[in-house]
């Protein structure tokens, strides 16, 4: 089951989609590029996803903004080969390949943004096993989706992301990684607002963007991400790896 929390905010969100859309089709100012490259299992990505991105859609700052997910993370693919290994072992790799395909069958933000709610919503929820009520919830037909992640088509989106990944520049060193207009926002990605309002070059300043402080540069923290790309956990991912395994045994089948 879904949260009553989490229904409300959908039915907000296509809400507040349908009218933004008008007025975007109305003056069409110029749009801030986000792009978010992350993984599914990670807890900073799925916090980031649930609690600080639907800011953008509560306020007016979805129509000047192009808002891009990147599901691959600190994902690696296999030496010589296109076999790859996700930090939070077998399990991530499949979320992020049914997120990869929700984006592809799906390309409207609303829908795909929606659906990538509803199960990050779950995964901090330690719920994610539940992920298919996600489709029944929003009313989406699951069987595009299963039929891609079965498919080469999965790998051939979770490939392309790898690459459009590790072409970054400078390199992502964690996730959520959070790029505006091509800046990194390094791990200040909770003042994403404020970023947006800096790079907005249009003429009509959204009201949003006189109720949030400017920043003078972007500054790393001290502090680093639970998912940092060289973070390496033997105990606990032989034990994800082992746990993740069974679950795609015993419920998805060899599906990769």
């Amino acid at each position: 089951m879904v949260s009553p929390s989490t229904t409300l905010f959908l039915s907000l969100l296509l809400s507040f989609f349908a009218f933004f859309s008008q007025s975007e089709s109305k003056s069409h100012p110029p749009k801030v590029s986000i792009d978010l490259y992350y993984e599914t299992l990670c807890p900073d990505s799925s916090d980031f996803i649930v609690n600080h991105l639907p800011k953008i859609f509560t306020t007016d700052l979805i129509p000047i903004v192009h808002l891009k997910f990147v599901p691959w993370g600190n994902a690696k693919i296999r030496p010589n080969t296109t076999t790859f290994d996700c930090q939070h072992g077998p399990n991530e790799c499949f979320h992020n390949t049914v997120q990869a395909c929700a984006i592809d069958i799906w390309p409207e933000l609303d829908k795909h943004f929606r659906f990538i709610y509803c199960v990050e919503d779950l995964v901090n929820q330690r719920r994610v096993y539940e992920w298919e009520s996600c489709y029944k919830k929003l009313h989406l037909d699951s069987e595009p989706i299963k039929q891609c992640y079965n498919s080469e088509r999965g790998k051939q989106l979770e490939l392309h992301y790898a690459a459009e990944t590790n072409a970054l520049k400078p390199p992502h060193k964690y996730v959520p990684w959070v790029v505006v207009d091509g800046e990194p926002l390094y791990e200040d990605y909770e003042n994403l607002l404020s970023y947006i309002c800096k790079a907005y070059k249009g003429t009509e300043t959204p009201k949003s963007c006189t109720k949030v402080s400017y920043l003078e540069e972007v500054k790393a923290k001290n502090e680093h991400s639970d998912c940092d790309k060289e973070r390496e956990d033997d105990t606990w991912r032989k034990m994800s790896s082992t746990l993740s395994a069974w679950f795609h045994k015993m419920i998805l089948g060899d599906a990769f």
